[in-house]
């Protein structure tokens, strides 16, 4: 197959307030600097990263590169889902960020800065990281997304609805996020939830948020889902149970520095499968992006998704699977993710 060893570019314009058109010479050029010289396309409207994503593989790419951000990752790994020409993990993802929140970087150690991002490229290590599959409703009709970091379920869903919403309206900068999450904290109410992991009734409650995490970060930086494993089979599942504005707006802190179940009004759960019912129905969000309404059905596959990763994020990944399996647990590195390199 001819374009086998030959990487694409899906190039998000827009993303990072038009960081994705402005910087995509540099960011050719230090490509072309490490022999990388890949085919590319700009997306042209929302979704197009998906379709993108399909015709690469189904024209026999196996190395793509997402030059965005989260939402443009996500609709890349919808693509990958969607394409039927060769099973997913045959494909290599890697990501050049240009986004705002750029948090499924963090979880795998990419660099912001173009030229480290690149040299990780080059470096070739690889990681197969889950995907979460979900079911919700949009127009009174089931539909599925697949999932690549961290889902939001009420309160999460509400601050990003504010502030796609005001990027529509053509409002940028970087307090955005912020300012909107600061207006669903005053405005949004906490509604009643039953929670189902893997069948199991663990939530019946008034609930403010819930956050199903394969990775560790959301909404440019929290930190909702702290002790998320990317491989390890299962979602972190944080519900925060009612709470009032000055209640959170005191720990708001903890979205960010990695305690968040130091709140009594917290829990975490774990599971390979999460039904969420709602009365009203709530909204939810998957990887920034605002999808539809309750009820929800999650349901984790396993090492679904190959990705560059960094040096760093290795030598991290090693550590912990040596200390699980030093504590006699089975560990990925038993099951087939040891670190791997690709040219």
């Amino acid at each position: 197959m001819e374009n086998a060893d030959k990487w694409f570019a899906i190039v998000n314009p827009v993303a990072g307030s038009g960081r994705g058109l402005a910087d995509w010479p540099q960011i050719s050029k230090l490509l072309r600097d490490n022999h990388i010289v890949p085919e590319y396309a700009f997306t042209e409207r929302k979704y197009h990263a998906i379709e993108l994503a399909v015709e690469a593989v189904n024209n026999g790419f196996r190395k793509l590169i997402v030059v965005g951000g989260d939402g443009t990752i996500h609709e890349a790994v919808n693509g990958l889902f969607i394409q039927k020409a060769v099973p997913t993990q045959d494909v290599l993802l890697s990501v050049i960020a240009v986004g705002t929140g750029n948090d499924w970087i963090r979880m795998f150690g990419i660099p912001r800065k173009y030229s480290e991002a690149i040299r990780a490229i080059v470096e070739g290590h690889s990681f197969l990281q889950d995907v979460g599959m979900i079911s919700y409703y949009q127009s009174s009709y089931r539909q599925t997304r697949y999932m690549a970091n961290v889902a939001g379920v009420g309160f999460d869903a509400a601050v990003n609805r504010r502030y796609n919403h005001l990027k529509e309206e053509g409002k940028r900068g970087k307090w955005l996020y912020l300012w909107s999450t600061l207006k669903a904290i005053m405005r949004y109410n906490s509604t009643g939830v039953k929670v189902y992991v893997d069948d199991q009734l663990v939530v019946n409650d008034l609930v403010y948020s819930a956050t199903i995490g394969i990775g560790k970060y959301n909404g440019g930086g929290m930190l909702q889902t702290p002790d998320a494993v990317a491989d390890d089979g299962l979602f972190d599942l944080t519900v925060i149970r009612r709470m009032n504005p000055l209640q959170v707006l005191y720990n708001f802190k903890v979205l960010f520095n990695g305690r968040i179940y130091r709140l009594h009004s917290t829990s975490l759960n774990r599971g390979r499968k999460i039904h969420i019912e709602s009365s009203p129905e709530i909204a939810i969000e998957v990887d920034g992006e605002a999808l539809g309404y309750s009820p929800f059905e999650f349901e984790v596959i396993d090492r679904a998704v190959r990705v560059v990763v960094s040096e760093k994020f290795m030598r991290e990944e090693a550590a912990r699977l040596q200390a699980v399996s030093a504590a006699g647990t089975e560990t990925s590195l038993q099951t087939g993710n040891t670190p791997t390199v690709r040219s």
